[in-house]
């Protein structure tokens, strides 16, 4: 066989696993080449290749990945039934007061500081708002995101902006980007940031009237009132037109959850109240749900409050 001949000639190979991808990708119209290679662990080009035969590469691990692929995505399938998930946004009144909040700052112009115990439905409630309102951009911070430069990417990101060329150039661009829009922007786990890019967003509140929501853990508020670099900060601090203090969830918001989740059995509700009393608040609660459900799921029966004892066990080591 010539050297032209062999690069173009049609692998055999595993035949049946070929068939078994394809009709795969055709009944899921969910799940692309594209999806599938990325979840295998190759390119799609490489996919493409070896479903058409002509994959010259080592076809044999190509083949073992899929096989791995096919089984984890079989057994996702399977689980799919029993798998609960979690509701939608659920209305709570912790909830409710961050919607104000945020409704506040946006209709005001104004700086607005979000601050709480993690859990209790503050970065949720952001999401929400964002869905329902206009000109609302959420730019979530991290440890990574803590310096000025990178604040401001995070805050390009958010705005669609390319973010680049140092952080006085990025200012300038959000700044453009955000006057004369009466948007909103949130800044999300703004504990992470240093003093000094917390006052440059400030800075960007000042040049153009955009609302700024810094929402985050009780550090936040406690650093421009209190902190070592309280002085610094005091310009941002006296344009905090509104103050949200959020410590833990209430019971309304734990009944709300419940009823949202279909859970009815009085009988474990102060589990579920100790539960959302102790760190993690309402995430932690939410967990403790979907395994309870997971549980009950497998013998197609409602959720009681074994489930809910055994969840909180298998998470915590306790239960109250």
């Amino acid at each position: 066989m010539s050297d032209t001949a062999s690069v173009t000639a049609i692998y055999q190979g595993d035949n049946e696993l070929r068939e078994v991808v394809r009709s795969t990708m055709t009944a899921d119209k969910r799940l692309s080449q594209a999806s599938l290679a990325k979840e295998a662990g190759f390119s799609a080009a490489t996919l493409n290749q070896w479903i058409n035969g002509k994959y010259q590469g080592d076809n044999d691990g190509i083949e073992q990945k899929l096989r791995l692929w096919l089984e984890a995505y079989t057994n996702r399938r399977a689980a799919g039934g029993q798998m609960p998930e979690a509701p939608g946004y659920v209305d709570t009144p912790t909830g409710g007061r961050v919607l104000g909040a945020l409704g506040y700052a946006q209709m005001a112009g104004d700086i607005a500081v979000i601050h709480g115990s993690a859990g209790v439905g503050k970065s949720e409630a952001c999401k929400h708002y964002q869905k329902s309102s206009p000109n609302v951009w959420i730019a979530t911070m991290a440890p990574s995101t803590s310096g000025v430069v990178t604040a401001l990417e995070e805050i390009c990101d958010a705005l669609g902006l390319a973010p680049g060329g140092g952080a006085r150039r990025m200012s300038r661009a959000i700044a453009k980007r955000v006057k004369d829009t009466n948007g909103l922007i949130v800044v999300d786990e703004s504990q992470h940031l240093s003093t000094q890019a917390l006052d440059e967003i400030r800075s960007i509140h000042d040049a153009t009237g955009v609302a700024i929501a810094f929402v985050g853990n009780d550090g936040v508020f406690a650093r421009m009132v209190g902190g070592r670099n309280a002085q610094q900060l005091d310009r941002l601090a006296s344009r905090v037109g509104k103050r949200l203090s959020l410590k833990k969830p209430t019971e309304t918001d734990v009944v709300a959850l419940l009823k949202a989740w279909g859970i009815d059995d009085a009988k474990c509700r102060d589990a579920l109240f100790s539960i959302a009393s102790e760190g993690g608040a309402l995430r932690s609660l939410t967990k403790v749900l979907r395994l309870a459900s997971m549980h009950a799921a497998a013998e197609a029966r409602q959720v009681c409050c074994e489930d809910v004892r055994a969840a909180a066990q298998e998470l915590t080591g306790s239960v109250k």
